[in-house]
Parts: C-alpha cells; sequence; structure tokens
C-alpha cells in the first residue's frame, strides 16, 4: 500500500490506482457492481482513477482533498444518490475528465480524501457522514455508509500505478 504524496493529487491528470481496504480486499467489477473480494494470483483489480476537484471554494474545509472517483476500464464513474431514501453508491457511464473541466463542483460525484499513515477514506460530498465502505467478509458490493468500524471497513490503501 501506498501513500499519495500531496503534489499526485494536485496534477490535472488522473492518479491510476489499484484499491485494497486493510482486509487486504481488492475492488474489482463484476457485472456493473463495484465489489471487494480477496486478492488472488491472476486476478485483476479494477485500475481506479482519482481526480482532485479544482473549483473547491464552495466546499467545506477541512475534511480532506475533494476527488472524483473513477475505473479505466469500462469508463464509469462513483456517484452518491438517494435510493429509496437511502443514500447509495453507484457507478455511471462518464468520463472523469468532464467532470473535472465543469465549471463548478458536481457534488454526487466528489468524495472527501483524507489520508492518516497509510490508510486513507472516501466520505461522500453529497451525504456528509457517509463513507466508501467495503465488507469484512469480501465478495460483498462496495457501498457507502455511517457505520465506521462495524460490518464495514471504510481505510483503503492504494497502489499507484502511473505516477
Amino acid at each position: 500500500m501506498t501513500m499519495f504524496p500531496g503534489d499526485l493529487l494536485s496534477r490535472i491528470h488522473p492518479i491510476l490506482v489499484n484499491i485494497q481496504d486493510i482486509n487486504h480486499l481488492v475492488w474489482v467489477l463484476q457485472g456493473q457492481t463495484l465489489t471487494a473480494v480477496p486478492r488472488k494470483d491472476q486476478m485483476d483489480p479494477v485500475t481506479v482513477t482519482l481526480v482532485s476537484c479544482k473549483y473547491t471554494e464552495t466546499l467545506e474545509k477541512g475534511r480532506g482533498n475533494p476527488v472524483y472517483l473513477g475505473l479505466k476500464e469500462p469508463e464509469l464513474c462513483l456517484f452518491c444518490t438517494k435510493v429509496k431514501g437511502q443514500p447509495t453508491l453507484q457507478l455511471q457511464e462518464r468520463n472523469i475528465m468532464d467532470l473535472y473541466h465543469q465549471t463548478e463542483p458536481v457534488k454526487p460525484f466528489l468524495f472527501y480524501h483524507d489520508q492518516n499513515g497509510r490508510a486513507s477514506s472516501f466520505e461522500s460530498v453529497a451525504f456528509p457522514g457517509w463513507f466508501i465502505g467495503s465488507c469484512s467478509c469480501g465478495g460483498c458490493p462496495v457501498i457507502i455508509t455511517q457505520e465506521l468500524g462495524k460490518i464495514y471497513t471504510t481505510d483503503f490503501g492504494f497502489t499507484v500505478l502511473q505516477p
């Protein structure tokens, strides 16, 4: 697991990474669902793209670096919306750089990236207090949750694929 030097996330080009949680579960795409599974030989985790939001003036300070998260192939972006009254993490066909070039933050697609040592967390900008999480047993969809440190792990590490 690698930490991000601050200058990496301030670039205008996406950073390509593999993400795994503290239980060594990696993100894979199963159908149209982002899932955390145990790393195995000959398994290809999804390549996640991260790019900072360039218009941060209207966002809360001190919560972390606002970033857009996407998948390289297929080209999908993570976003949060309400489904049946519950905040839900979903994927949408979208180019991450289109989000970056918007003239204002696209809050449903933004996450506050906070780093504490080697652990990183992602809090939804649209739903404060809700974090990207994966279940500790593996094989479950990646979700957003308020239940920090209980059933779901919200601390992740990165392997940078391209500086």
